[in-house]
């Protein structure tokens, strides 16, 4: 029978295993407007699908009330509406299928944040000085009857951590995380009832400058945000608010000496106050408290995951000896990490330690710290005590493998603790290449290095910015590797709040780049607007959609997005296309282009501009027809049209001749379609030619395999990715690499370390860009999923996944697996005696279109039978007989 509204049979056969909200899992306080809902099922009946489904909702601990049933097959992200301010709010759901209703649900309980209006504490802090000693802030309180559910509300203008009664008061770090300090401010909600205690209590707070007030950027800037620090901090529960920071507050120093997010800590424990987090510790010597004054409306619910140690790993040693011959120990983690190490010492009070990292080493043996530029990234500890001591420093982080200890102590052990934006993997892939599989890891790793709070550039340097560029580059990958929703929205509400009235988009956010700052070959330029970087605004929202099949991003971006592409109308003009500009970015870092001057590419940056004009004025229409007006959506289209008709004729002939133009040509649809199988030619007859160099820079790279693949040309898309020499991918991997190079030939084939020598910077001696651990060129991976693996969204969110799986000379097996919102879509296929067999594994609620590569003689079944076009939910076995294979060019 088919299900019905009226429906009262119970489909047994299947369950709903999964209900949450956008915010993942196990977030306390989140925001309370525009909550949606999205849940999995699973069914023991093959092509079971979702026909209804009827949502509960209540208090939690009673019993829920059932809504409306809704007819459809809609299970992501579903709008709820908004609760309130600081409530638990519960929820279920069950679903009818064409045999009837499941079960209902698990509840899922969602507690959002308290309203800037229930905030009773103030922001606070003591003087002191920038990157200086970290402010040690405490009170006391009495707690007559322990509450059943009490919140911690914390944040800071600065960085913070929290103990109450001597106990550490959340697993986060760098709280509260990096935004556009300026319009909002991320407010922690922390789970502290199993931490409290009748009678007297104890909250201490250690505040750091961090991105606030810390030196920023390659301008060396300090103070962006404001000229104090300071934490707010608030205990409430049921039976009211128990603390609250205020003037009563002490605050004194402790064992930071000073803190810096690019140079690292130094931490003195023999300044640790002792029982500072007991209640009869005097505090009558310390400063009575200031209040900062703030405007608590900046301070929000946080939405997305807060950064947290996301691995470690322990770290092998090597004894050596300084050129003063003082004892050095090097520690290799045989991972490029961001995070910091964890010592255990054992030595005598007043020893020194001195930790330094480095992403590399020379071919000496020492250090590489070149590519640090001004950062240290040195921590220094001095002991209190004989003994054993284990040492991490606060309020900072290094970009590192290796790390040299410098001291008298003896060193125990060293374990490379990791830190990330805590988001869950959401995709795993093997095949026969060990090199691509480790390229893959060296993906994801440079994503988990370079996401901590905002997806950052680089996790070493002076700089470590929220570039626009990159992001947008690898918006896609970053999406099939992780689920990063709730991280890109964060970040895109960002983008937005620093776009410029006239509808500029920065090329870092947060934006804290001054146009003086800003030189590239003499002149300063204009940071804002620049094509590929500010284009953000648009491939980030879609690429979001795209991958969850949620339009949340889309709606909420949906005015920045209409205001990017109105500014570049607005500076086309009645011109159609965008004038020359004094700068642009172009295809950043084309290995072709000179080495100091990166910006300098093959391809002219005008046509480069121009074609993500066009690009991102398509993206525009299509979230007009979604979510927006259908009128403007058809005038986008039309402007895109009128545009990329310009472009062609005044830069097409010579942009195809370089990989790049001709990618942007084909996959952004700027060349005419009669003209466009004869572009993918020239495109494959130059990798064929350069033995599948690749040649593209920033821009260029995430498009070229795409382009070769779509237009028919896998031999030569293959022959690029395999590719061993250098400018090729697993050239890095051959050279031992873990996570992603900024530049193609980081290390040269001689095994020369690169000067990264460039002629822009703040300063009139210039700058150097070399970094072991940029994520942009890893772009590609999300090629290697929808061809290799096989896996590729037909619809947005994978509701219907296209089954197209590639084998090559060299690629004779791989497994990918996808953990879409309806649940694990995986593949596992190999080449065996003439055929390709694979197993198959569709989730609850997808549709599986096959694209298999066939050839004239094959044969294929599905399940021992004869192939259908599309699979229902289940596992499949799925054969094809003297299938297509490609030859590497």
């Amino acid at each position: 029978m088919t299900a019905t509204p009226e429906s009262t049979r119970l489909d047994t056969d299947t369950v709903v295993t999964g209900l949450r909200s956008q915010h993942g899992d196990g977030l306390l306080g989140v925001p309370w407007n525009g909550l949606r809902l999205t849940w999995r099922s699973a069914s023991t009946r093959p092509g079971a699908g979702q026909v209804a489904y009827q949502l509960a909702t209540g208090q939690p601990g009673v019993d829920l009330v059932a809504g409306d049933i809704v007819v459809g097959a809609e299970s992501v992200a579903v709008p709820v509406g908004d609760l309130e301010p600081g409530e638990q709010h519960s929820f279920a759901v069950r679903v009818a299928t064409d045999a009837g209703w499941t079960q209902w649900s698990e509840p899922l309980i969602v507690e959002t944040g308290a309203a800037s209006a229930d905030i009773r504490a103030a922001v606070i802090g003591i003087a002191t000085a920038v990157e200086g000693a970290s402010a040690v802030l405490r009170t006391t309180f009495t707690i007559g009857t322990v509450p059943e559910r009490a919140r911690l509300r914390l944040s800071a203008l600065g960085l913070v951590d929290a103990w109450i009664n001597g106990r550490r008061a959340t697993s986060a770090v760098l709280t509260p995380g990096w935004t556009s300090y300026q319009e909002r401010v991320l407010l922690d909600t922390v789970d502290v009832s199993d931490i409290l205690h009748e009678g007297e209590n104890t909250i201490v707070l250690v505040v750091g400058d961090g991105w606030y007030r810390g030196r920023m950027g390659f301008a060396n800037r300090t103070g962006i945000y404001g000229d104090r620090s300071g934490a707010i901090a608030q205990i409430d529960s049921e039976l009211g608010i128990h603390a609250a920071t205020d003037e009563t507050w002490r605050g004194g120093f402790g064992a930071i000496r000073s803190a810096s997010i690019y140079d690292g800590t130094t931490t003195d424990l023999r300044e640790a106050p002792i029982g500072v987090h007991g209640a009869d510790f005097d505090d009558s010597a310390w400063q009575t408290a200031e209040v900062i004054e703030s405007d608590l409306s900046r301070f929000e619910p946080r939405s997305a995951p807060p950064i947290r140690i996301v691995a470690e790993r322990e770290m092998t040693r090597t004894e050596r000896e300084g050129a003063d011959r003082s004892r050095t120990v090097q520690f290799d983690a045989g991972q490029n990490v961001s995070g910091w190490v964890r010592l255990v010492v054992r030595g005598s009070a007043g020893d020194v330690i001195t930790v330094k990292h480095a992403e590399i080493l020379e071919p000496s043996g020492d250090l590489h710290t070149a590519a640090l530029r001004s950062a240290k990234a040195t921590d220094e500890y001095t002991l209190d005590r004989d003994g054993e001591h284990t040492l991490e420093p606060q309020f900072t982080f290094h970009g590192f493998q290796h790390a040299e200890v410098h001291g008298a102590a003896e060193v125990v052990s060293a374990t490379a603790v990791a830190i990330s934006s805590d988001l869950p993997a959401r995709s795993s892939f093997r095949s026969a290449s060990p090199a691509l599989d480790q390229f893959h890891s060296n993906v994801f790793w440079s994503q988990r290095d370079n996401f901590l709070s905002v997806p950052t550039d680089c996790p070493q340097r002076d700089e470590r910015l929220g570039w626009t560029g990159d992001a947008q580059a690898f918006a896609a990958t970053a999406s099939t590797l992780m689920d990063a929703e709730a991280f890109w929205l964060n970040w895109l509400r960002d983008l937005e709040a620093d776009q410029t009235d006239e509808g500029g988009v920065a090329s870092v956010v947060p934006d804290i780049i001054r146009r003086e700052d800003m030189r590239m070959g003499g002149p300063t330029v204009d940071n804002m607007g620049r094509a590929g970087w500010a284009d953000a605004a648009t491939i980030v929202p879609w690429a979001v959609y795209e991958s969850t099949g949620s339009t949340e991003a889309l709606v909420q971006q949906l005015d920045s997005m209409r205001r990017w592409v109105e500014h570049l109308r607005r500076r086309a003009g009645a011109d159609v296309v965008l004038p020359t500009e004094p700068f642009q970015y172009g295809d950043w870092l084309d290995p072709d282009a000179p080495g100091a001057q990166p910006w300098k590419a093959k391809v002219s940056s005008d046509y480069v501009a121009n074609a993500f004009y066009v690009h991102s004025a398509r993206l525009l229409a299509r979230a007009e027809r979604l979510v927006g007006d259908p009128d403007r959506a058809a005038e986008y289209d039309a402007l895109a049209d009128r545009v990329a008709e310009v472009t062609w004729q005044q830069w097409g002939a010579d942009a195809i001749s370089t990989q790049t133009g001709a990618a942007l040509a084909l996959e952004f649809r700027i060349a005419p379609d009669a003209e466009r199988a004869a572009i993918a030619d020239r495109l494959a007859e130059n990798v064929r030619a350069e033995a599948g160099r690749i040649s593209t820079g920033f821009l260029g790279t995430p498009l070229v395999l795409f382009a070769l693949s779509n237009s028919g040309h896998l031999d030569e898309a293959f022959l690029m990715l395999l590719r061993r020499e250098a400018p090729s991918w697993l050239y890095q991997v051959d050279r031992g690499a873990t996570t992603v190079w900024e530049r193609w030939d980081a290390i040269l084939p001689d095994g020369r370390i690169h000067a990264g020598d460039m002629d822009a910077g703040s300063s009139e001696g210039g700058g150097s860009m070399l970094s072991f651990n940029h994520y942009a060129y890893g772009a590609m991976i999300d090629w290697v999923y929808r061809t290799v693996g096989g896996l590729a969204p037909a619809e947005p969110g994978y509701r219907v996944t296209r089954i197209a799986p590639r084998p090559a000379v060299g690629l004779e097996n791989a497994a990918a697996s996808v953990d879409t919102a309806y649940g694990r879509l995986a593949i596992d296929w190999r080449l065996d005696d003439g055929a390709l067999h694979a197993t198959l594994d569709v989730p609850f609620g997808v549709n599986a279109l096959l694209d298999l590569p066939t050839t004239s003689e094959s044969v294929v079944t599905v399940d021992g039978a004869p192939a259908p076009e599309t699979l229902g939910s289940g596992t499949h076995e799925i054969t094809v007989t003297a299938p297509a294979v490609a030859a590497q060019g």
